[in-house]
């Protein structure tokens, strides 16, 4: 399963985590979050990293120009788009996107069913918050393009063993302080990820 560690905010925990295994680094280009990163101090950090990490931009109710400049200003792979938009926005994104799913119900997981898109828990500030889905809202379905998100740490993460996500996500479950990760945490995240 891949495992991706969002909220990179520093040169020290993107290396570390890159080192440790992980297959996408997240970069959250919202203002009001704790783990904000100027689209500069992102690409400082980019620049820096070994090749075959994907490079991910978490975009919050901004419009498609905005995502297309910030990827080129800052060479991000991947759009991550976390807030409630359609096929056409996603579509004139300059790099591939990958949709957030804010799930509140198990109807929610219907949305995006065609498309590699990330699976979080609804809560007003956009994530980040450690809120868990309920994991019995994926039984029985074909998670193969789902990368799950929510409330999970190096200590849950054998919980969806067996469901078939294509990947996980965390920010908040491998830090020692908001926008600070804590290396041991990340370690043991993408070693489990990697071995369900």
């Amino acid at each position: 399963m891949k495992a991706k560690i969002c909220g990179i905010t520093n040169l020290e925990d993107a290396l570390h985590a890159a080192r440790a295994g992980a297959d996408a680094l997240g970069f959250v280009f919202y203002e009001p979050s704790p783990r904000y990163i100027t689209p500069e101090a992102a690409a400082e950090i980019i620049r820096q990293l070994p090749p075959f990490v994907e490079r991910v931009g978490l975009f919050v109710n901004v419009t498609p120009e905005v995502v297309n400049t910030i990827a080129v200003q800052t060479g991000i792979s991947l759009a991550q788009i976390h807030f409630e938009v359609d096929e056409a926005f996603l579509e004139v994104l300059a790099i591939p996107a990958l949709p957030v799913v804010r799930a509140r119900k198990p109807e929610d997981l219907s949305t995006f069913i065609n498309r590699y898109r990330l699976v979080d828990a609804y809560v007003d500030g956009y994530g980040g918050e450690g809120k868990r889905l309920a994991l019995e809202w994926f039984a029985g379905r074909d998670n193969s393009r789902t990368i799950l998100a929510g409330g999970l740490t190096p200590d849950n993460l054998a919980s969806v063993k067996g469901m078939g996500f294509y990947g996980v996500d965390v920010s908040s479950g491998v830090e020692a302080s908001k926008g600070h990760k804590d290396p041991d945490k990340v370690e043991r995240f993408i070693r489990y990820a990697q071995s369900l």
